[in-house]
């Protein structure tokens, strides 16, 4: 009998052993942990992230996440992703985190967590030099094809003008097809984040376009994006970022890559 007993506490000690342990393995950063990886999902766009000469991946954002990564012991596995499915990827663990110029909205809150902003950037238009005094504000774009990424920040911004939103629109994979289809004649307007539109407008490949300045869409901040339950791992990079700021890490990157006119810490 005492046998029995014994047997039967023993059993339920290790049971209550298992239990802790799979609660334990079962949070996103014991996950993100045990893989020694966290997977980022990103697109290929110019300065963030992006392709160069020799074919590596670099950009403020690629270089920003290796930093954080460093600090937090684990590796970055960079992993391009269709934008339009961006939360479903993270939701499904696909990826762990979202680190592309990635857009704080309301609609998106509902669906993961932000970490502390770093960038303020704005949806810029991108029209050709040759239709300057043809397009001047969004009221002269009536009856005009507009590109931009589904599913981005640039979809909003044309959904939210009265005019705009009436015109043909032209959904793209990424934003740098956008810009191309500007390019090429087959969207009259393009509207992509201010950092692409003016990494493209400075090179000799887009010499043709120009940003309409005096046009303002909206203005927008930029942060990583973490599954929504998972309050670890984002307290875990915002400390990273709180670091890299404070240690002037960031900015040094913000200026690499151009973009600490709108570095926001």
């Amino acid at each position: 009998m005492k046998k029995r007993i014994l047997s039967v506490l023993m059993g339920a000690v290790m049971c209550l052993g298992l239990c802790g342990c799979s609660k334990t393995e079962d949070t996103d950063w014991n996950y993100i942990m045990n893989k020694g990886e966290a997977v980022i999902g990103i697109t290929y766009y110019e300065p963030m992230n992006y392709l160069d000469e020799n074919g590596e991946l670099t950009g403020f954002e690629t270089e920003f996440t290796k930093a954080v990564c460093e600090k937090l012991g684990v590796t970055p596995k960079f992993q391009v992703i269709d934008w339009k499915k961006k939360e479903i990827e993270l939701k499904s663990k696909t990826i762990d985190l979202i680190w592309n110029g990635l857009t704080v909205t309301e609609d998106r809150k509902e669906n993961m967590a932000f970490s502390t902003t770093y960038l303020k950037n704005r949806q810029v238009i991108l029209i050709k030099k040759d239709n300057a005094e043809k397009y001047t504000d969004t009221k002269s774009m009536a009856g005009a094809s507009v590109a931009y990424e589904g599913g981005s920040a640039g979809e909003t911004a044309a959904s939210a003008d009265e005019t705009l939103k009436d015109c043909k629109q032209v959904s793209c994979d990424a934003q740098k097809d956008a810009v191309l289809e500007v390019k090429a004649g087959t969207a009259d307007i393009g509207i992509v984040d201010y950092t692409l539109a003016r990494s493209s407008v400075e090179s000799e490949d887009f010499a043709d376009l120009m940003i309409l300045e005096n046009v303002q869409l909206m203005d927008e901040y930029y942060a990583v994006g973490v599954r929504l339950e998972d309050t670890e791992t984002l307290a875990k990079i915002n400390q990273a970022i709180d670091e890299l700021a404070k240690d002037g890490t960031l900015l040094e990157l913000a200026k690499k890559y151009g973009v600490d006119d709108i570095y926001a810490l």
